[in-house]
């Protein structure tokens, strides 16, 4: 079929007009006149090429074409510098890159005390600004022989309070000048709010001469300007003070006043020209002068709440007051500013890429724990009011008691009271019952809670109904403190204490083989001492019959086999072993710096445990009490087996035995004076050297922090102990425990028994 003439025109067409246009267009563009090759003022070189290149449009003068045939190269000889005999001068760079920066502090605070108040007020304003400010210095008058403790004093020696005031600017300009921006001064009976002053000064340009307080008329009126009222607190910038440095001298000289302030205020006026004022660039400084005898929890003056400063207080209670009035305040404002965060961040969510999903509840919490295989599920323990199903024990069910019970108790208030806050004064919801209970500690984030609460819910026309509500609750983890520790190495030398007694000699073998091998061999700094315990009976025998006298053989055999070793060994009788006693003998023997580690016969020492007992055990600061693993029963963890010539720390060969205090790290300086602290109780009753031993002693007689923790280095072998009946019953009942626990597992136990009821029925 034939395409008609006008349809093949009306597709073809606009592509032949497009391009004929181009064409005509491109056509157009083209400059057609030929541009001159010979133009007024321009020669063209007869005999050769061009002199230069040149751009085609470009045009050259007779001018540059004569200077370009008249330039001539010209060549300058190098020379040698000659170095001079003169030492070049060191350049001497500045310790910190903030003094090479001219980079300051913000904010020093001076408080003006003196000799009455320096223990009362000024003792109250410390506690309650210096763990908010970076410096704060006191300063007063009279030379003080004591004083307080964390507080720096300086003493002017002149208690004339206007040349006190000349003396701190003076000690200022002198001593912290360089260093800070802002220079803050208030006397002892005036109430800071820390806070509020940094945040003033930090909105502040620290190249302003300004000086900022309470404005207050002079005395008498004669004078223009105004000064800051020294009660209230005052602020002074860097640059105001630099300038008026030079003319101290004469204000000292020249002013006449009896107030410190007013002569402070007449000499920034008089050589600064600068006055009081209150309000600069829109800040603000809030003050509030409270009347006698008030209490701050009473005052409802908007004023007094934006108060930076208040003035005067009595008594370092009341200070102690407001500042709990003021912090209080501080904390609903960031309670608020919480709130708020979290609100934004819920709105923001909805349209992030997975909406709602991409915020975790709580907002601002890290998000839960995610386990990447099923062994890393982490555990949620089930509990009621009254009991709990996960025992440290391992039994299936036992009693909530005790900080556990607490934290319950904690949760379920919390819950009602978010309820509550909720749902009031709607609905007015009171707890019937805790249905169910669940709890887990998430690395992560802090420990969870759930709860099936059965609740009473009541109406504002007294109409009541039961339900069921479920709850979820995070306690987060909060407030991580760094604790500095002292600085400890893994040279010192250790002073291994082995109380032996007649039941416990067929040990020894034992551990004088695994110890030559972990220490004598290897030249480890340790000392190994034995204290031979003799009762009455066996120190009468000692000369015809010595029941240790075996292991002074191997002594002597193993100084023999070891020339550089040596065992020293100590014999003591007593009728009732103690560990406190055994320690005052020894104590006695070394200087105050030995580290001692007080162990059993049945210990298996190394040198991995020994380098973590001089790493533990800080002197003046820490002792420690390692928890060692002990094996089961043999008979009951192996039971128709023989046991593997190596045990491994699993489950069912052994356990942590957290019953024994046994084995303890300490300095000796630290348990003398423990011991020292002991004897006034010791003098009234001598049996306490009986009941209690040196794990007792140090958690009631010192300050140091006793650190226990499990020890996988330090195993013993199984043994059965024999409890002492005249110790304390803390004691008798610990070692009881050990001994039970000893035996074996729940589940070993439990086989036995199925075993043994399979054989009754057969």
């Amino acid at each position: 079929m034939k395409i008609p003439l006008l349809s093949a025109l009306r597709s073809v067409g606009p592509v032949i007009i497009g391009i004929s246009l181009g064409f005509t267009l491109s056509l157009l563009s083209v400059n057609w006149a030929e541009e001159a090759c010979y133009l007024e003022g321009v020669t063209m070189a007869q005999d050769g090429p061009l002199n230069g290149a040149r751009r085609p449009s470009s045009i050259s003068t007779t001018n540059d074409l004569e200077s370009q045939e008249e330039f001539e190269p010209r060549i300058v000889p190098y020379k040698q510098v000659q170095q001079s005999n003169a030492t070049a001068k060191k350049v001497v760079r500045a310790r910190y890159i903030s003094t090479e920066l001219d980079m300051r502090e913000r904010l020093f605070v001076g408080v003006l005390t003196s000799k009455d108040t320096i223990n009362t007020l000024a003792v109250a304003v410390n506690r309650t600004i210096s763990h908010h400010l970076d410096t704060v210095v006191f300063f007063t008058g009279t030379h003080q022989r004591k004083v307080p403790n964390g507080m720096f004093v300086v003493s002017h020696g002149d208690e004339r309070l206007v040349w006190n005031m000349f003396q701190t600017i003076k000690y200022i300009l002198d001593h912290y000048v360089s260093e800070y921006d802002w220079f803050y001064f208030v006397q002892d009976d005036a109430y800071t709010e820390a806070d509020r002053i940094k945040e003033l000064v930090g909105h502040l340009s620290v190249d302003r001469e300004l000086y900022m307080g309470r404005p207050q008329e002079f005395i008498g009126g004669g004078m223009e300007g105004r000064y800051c009222c020294g009660g209230f607190g005052y602020l002074l910038s860097r640059t105001l003070l630099l300038r008026l440095q030079p003319f101290l001298e004469n204000c000292r000289n020249d002013i006449l006043s009896s107030r410190p302030d007013e002569w402070l205020g007449r000499c920034l006026i008089d050589y600064a020209s600068t006055g009081c004022v209150s309000e600069y660039e829109g800040l603000q400084y809030h003050h509030y002068e409270l009347e006698k005898n008030s209490d701050p929890t009473k005052e409802a003056h908007e004023q007094f709440k934006k108060a930076l400063t208040v003035h005067p207080v009595s008594d370092p209670e009341q200070m102690y007051r407001l500042h709990r009035f003021f912090t209080e305040i501080e904390l609903q404002k960031t309670y608020d500013e919480i709130a708020k965060l979290q609100a934004e961040i819920k709105n923001v969510s909805v349209v992030a890429f997975e909406g709602n999903r991409s915020a975790h509840w709580p907002v601002g919490i890290n998000p839960p724990f995610e386990p990447k295989t099923r062994f890393e599920v982490l555990k949620w323990d089930y509990f009621t009011e009254d009991q709990i199903y996960s025992c440290i024990d391992g039994a299936p069910k036992c009693e909530l008691r005790g900080i556990d019970s607490m934290d319950v108790a904690d949760v379920i208030d919390v819950a009602m009271g978010e309820l509550n806050k909720k749902y009031k004064p709607v609905l007015e919801l009171k707890k019937q019952q805790l249905i169910n209970g669940y709890r887990r500690f998430d690395p992560t984030r802090g420990m969870e809670y759930t709860l099936d609460l059965k609740l009473e819910v009541v109406n504002q026309k007294g109409r009541s109904l039961s339900i069921t509500k479920r709850v979820h609750l995070v306690r987060p983890l909060s407030q991580l403190e760094i604790i500095p520790m002292p600085y400890v190495t893994e040279a010192t030398r250790v002073h291994i204490i082995i109380p032996l007694t007649l039941q416990e000699l067929s040990a020894v073998d034992q551990l004088l083989k695994v110890f030559a091998s972990n220490a004598f061999e290897t030249s480890e700094n340790a000392i190994l001492t034995f204290l031979f315990i003799y009762d009455p009976v066996e120190a009468q025998q000692v000369n015809q019959n010595d029941i240790f006298a075996n292991v002074k053989s191997q002594i002597n055999a193993y100084e023999r086999k070891y020339p550089s070793v040596k065992i020293p060994w100590i014999s003591v009788k007593t009728e009732t072993p103690s560990q406190i006693k055994f320690m005052d003998i020894l104590s006695k023997k070394h200087s105050v710096d030995t580290l001692f580690f007080l162990a059993s016969v049945k210990t298996n020492i190394n040198t991995e445990f020994l380098n973590r007992c001089r790493m533990n055990a800080i002197n003046n600061w820490q002792v420690f009490f390692p928890i060692h693993f002990q094996d089961f029963n043999p008979d009951i963890a192996y039971h128709n087996q023989e046991p593997p010539a190596t045990i491994d720390l699993v489950k069912d060969a052994g356990q942590f035995d957290r019953w024994s205090f046994d084995e303890a790290c300490f300095y000796n300086s630290d348990y003398m004076a423990a011991h020292t602290r002991m004897s006034a109780d010791v003098q009234e009753n001598d049996e306490i050297l009986e009941t209690l031993d040196i794990y007792d002693m140090f958690v009631k007689y010192s300050d140091l922090h006793v650190f226990r923790a499990v020890e996988p280095a330090l195993h013993q072998q199984y043994h059965y102990k024999i409890c002492n009946p005249r110790a304390s019953e803390d004691i008798y009942h610990r070692c009881v425990q050990s001994n039970l626990e000893g035996l074996g597992s729940r589940s070993q136990f439990a086989m036995l028994l199925f075993e043994q009821e399979q054989g009754n029925s057969t």
